[in-house]
């Protein structure tokens, strides 16, 4: 029986996710698998052969066309492949259907109600939202999620729009202050500033200080420990909500 050969200068790859650049007059593509692109571009995949079906540039994907040297080194100065498809990877277009794309933005918008469900509560009842009643109150802002950008990011945008809607704030933290007591003095009042005070204890050199903050005012809490204390000081989470007892889960 005879054998069947391909053309070097053609590759047959299926299922794949497509990133289209056009440079120097030419198009130039590269194959990479589903779901992957989108994690390279938001720093999530770190490995290359994670995403990249093959290290090699087409002029045309479908049609397994591979992109000749010379046009390589016309458009980009170096015929090295791997370096390329890095190039088009990170700026290139990403062509999906548009079914595809109706999927994405649907799972973005998505994790971006569970993200803010998972970030904020009803402020007069400490509980949080159901994940449905947060997506209600995307669609009533006209909030759309864009692909290609980090959900929280989007998330963190989406919450004071959905404030214009419903009841809804950012959950408080529960935070513990500690350092020693000649350290306390000079700075217990601008740390009692910054949050609603719960306890305060103090155990012979040490004191400790029990607040409810706002999640904005960690880092900036943290920063006034450590200078202040010259890094003796310590902030510890004790919970990331203000919940009230027994709402901790929500169905």
């Amino acid at each position: 029986m005879s054998k069947i050969f391909t053309p070097t200068n053609q590759i047959r790859l299926t299922n794949v996710a497509i990133v289209r650049m056009k440079k120097g007059g030419k198009r130039f593509e590269i194959a990479c698998y589903k779901n992957k692109v989108l994690s390279w571009r938001n720093k999530v995949e770190k490995d290359i052969d994670e995403v990249l079906q093959t290290h090699s540039v087409f002029m045309n994907v479908s049609k397994g066309q591979v992109a000749k040297r010379e046009d390589l080194l016309a458009a980009f100065a170096t015929d090295d492949q791997t370096a390329v498809c890095k190039l088009i990877l990170e700026k290139g277009e990403l062509q999906v259907s548009e079914r595809e794309r109706t999927e994405q933005l649907d799972a973005l918008m998505k994790d971006v109600a569970n993200t803010i469900a998972g970030l904020c509560v009803n402020p007069d009842t400490k509980r949080p939202y159901p994940v449905s009643i947060i997506e209600k109150g995307l669609k009533e802002v006209h909030f759309t999620a864009k692909a290609g950008r980090n959900s929280k990011q989007q998330a963190l945008e989406a919450i004071p729009k959905l404030k214009t809607a419903m009841n809804i704030d950012r959950a408080q933290m529960r935070v513990r202050v500690s350092m020693g007591t000649s350290q306390w003095k000079s700075i217990s009042e601008k740390v009692e500033q910054m949050g609603s005070l719960e306890d305060k204890e103090w155990n012979g050199d040490n004191a400790t200080m029990t607040l409810v903050i706002d999640p904005g005012h960690y880092r900036q809490l943290d920063d006034l420990i450590r200078s202040e204390t010259k890094g003796k000081g310590m902030l510890e989470v004790l919970n990331l909500k203000e919940i009230q007892d027994g709402e901790e889960t929500v169905e």
